[in-house]
């Protein structure tokens, strides 16, 4: 009984969704929104004064051939002969290269000291390719400056410029004879300005040219020049370490000028002295020596009879002015002594302990090595 009334269910459920669904789909339609009045005319007026910028393109490169061709002729190679010993102290010659620059139609060349130092043999390849000897007229190894001759007239001639009117970010070309292997050029730009930087044998540089232009061994003593094709710097060394990239230096124009002009002169340079070695003060040296002043320039050693002896100045003082220069460092006063001269009497003021003291001391000319 239940089986027939549960059949009669079903079939009445079937028949109400047969006609259901034939009727047809239901179709849902979303409803039309409501109509809007149509926008006002907007008329715009023109402005006549306004104009959309000009899109900036960027300068082109400078002419680096053309700066090439002007100063390649005067840059030679320059090869050197060297006695050193092996470890069993054997001696043998090696064989060393560089770079220099005309500087005189009779035949003076400008190169660093250190391609020349110790040299038995100097032979410099001229742009035309003659091997010619060469002399040494004179070297200055504080400035890492030297200058040779050459028996020959009528050279090309490297003009020098004014290293004091670089700007940063200004391109500049090193020309010289990278890697021993011939003249090349490598372009860069000028990256720092008026930088020292410590070499061999505690040794400083100053006033040096930042450059970015690819220097390689071989490239001493070659130029560093303008877009106009002047000689604004000697290119004299390379800082490399593991996380560096390269950075060259080269030896400005302005600081290089009056040397080179003393050694074609004189053969070496006259510098004033006083006498001491010097180190900065630092936080290390004001611990160890409890001194009261935290910056100027450390006295580590008087020379016996030396215008710094004569003055009483003494191991462990710090010199913080000179005349009327305030010496914060030791490049400061070395760099205060060499703007003096011979003979100048100049005034020192010093810290002693917890003294403060003035004296004074006469510059001399400044031993030859």
């Amino acid at each position: 009984m239940k089986k027939a009334n549960i059949k009669c269910l079903l079939v009445s459920v079937i028949l109400i969704l047969s006609l259901s669904l034939g009727s047809g789909c239901i179709t849902i339609t979303a409803p039309s929104p409501p109509s809007s009045p149509p926008p006002p005319d907007i008329t715009v007026a023109p402005n006549p004064d306004y104009a959309l910028p000009t899109p900036t393109q960027n300068p082109p490169l400078p002419d680096f051939t053309s700066v090439v061709a002007k100063v390649k002729p005067s840059v030679v190679a320059i090869n050197t002969e060297v006695t050193t010993f092996d470890i069993f102290n054997r001696p043998f010659t090696q064989e060393r290269a560089g770079s220099g620059w005309i500087i005189g139609e009779d035949g003076y060349i400008v190169t660093n000291n250190h391609v020349i130092e110790g040299a038995r043999n100097i032979t410099v390849t001229l742009f035309d390719g003659r091997a010619i000897p060469a002399s040494l007229v004179g070297t200055d190894v504080l400035a890492d400056i030297a200058v040779l001759q050459v028996d020959s007239t009528n050279l090309p001639v490297a003009g020098i410029g004014d290293s004091s009117k670089l700007n940063i970010g200004e391109w500049v070309l090193a020309i010289g004879n990278a890697l021993g292997l011939g003249i090349s050029a490598k372009e860069g730009i000028v990256s720092r300005l008026g930088v020292s930087v410590p070499v061999s044998g505690g040794q400083t540089l100053y006033d040096l040219i930042e450059t970015s232009a690819a220097i390689n061994p071989g490239n001493s003593g070659g130029p560093l020049v303008n877009m106009a094709g002047e000689v604004i710097g000697i290119t004299s060394a390379k800082l490399t370490g593991v996380a560096v990239e390269g950075l060259g230096y080269a030896i400005s124009s302005n600081t290089a000028r009056p040397i080179i002009e003393e050694l074609i002169q004189k053969g070496f340079v006259v510098r004033p002295w006083l006498g001491v070695s010097l180190s900065s003060v630092n936080q290390m040296i004001v611990q160890e020596f409890d001194l009261t002043v935290d910056e100027g320039a450390f006295i580590i050693e008087v020379v016996p009879g030396s215008p710094a002896d004569t003055a009483g100045i003494m191991a462990n003082d710090v010199i913080v002015g000179l005349d009327e220069t305030e010496i914060a460092d030791a490049e400061d006063l070395i760099l205060a002594i060499r703007a003096s001269s011979v003979g100048q009497e100049i005034e020192i003021t010093f810290w002693r302990g917890s003294a403060r003291n003035t004296t004074s001391a006469t510059l001399v000319e400044r031993p030859q090595p």
